[in-house]
């Protein structure tokens, strides 16, 4: 996770939000949902390979922490949406990365 944390440094300074989400673990579906939603995923079937790159690697977004992103105004509806869709706990802050 380090490497992503430090590939994120450039991609979203400024004013935005701090975003944090409390999923609960039992909740397999919901968890993996999340999981791909925030870093993405990568499938290969006899076709090829498809990859799905998350919301962390999105402009805009800067992954923080376990359960945690700074996000700018215009990426913040995004993730809100998807949180409350999923029915997953989450808290948004006013926040200033520099």
């Amino acid at each position: 996770m380090m490497g992503l944390i430090r590939k994120g440094r450039g991609r979203a300074r400024g004013s935005g939000f701090f975003v944090t989400w409390d999923v609960d673990s039992r909740d397999r579906a919901s968890a993996n949902r999340l999981r791909y939603f925030i870093f993405g995923r990568r499938t290969r079937n006899v076709h090829g390979e498809y990859e799905y790159r998350g919301f962390v690697w999105k402009e805009g977004v800067r992954y923080l922490a376990r359960s945690a992103v700074f996000v700018l105004p215009y990426r913040l509806e995004e993730i809100i949406r998807f949180l409350r869709k999923n029915g997953i706990d989450y808290e948004a802050e006013p926040a200033v990365f520099g």
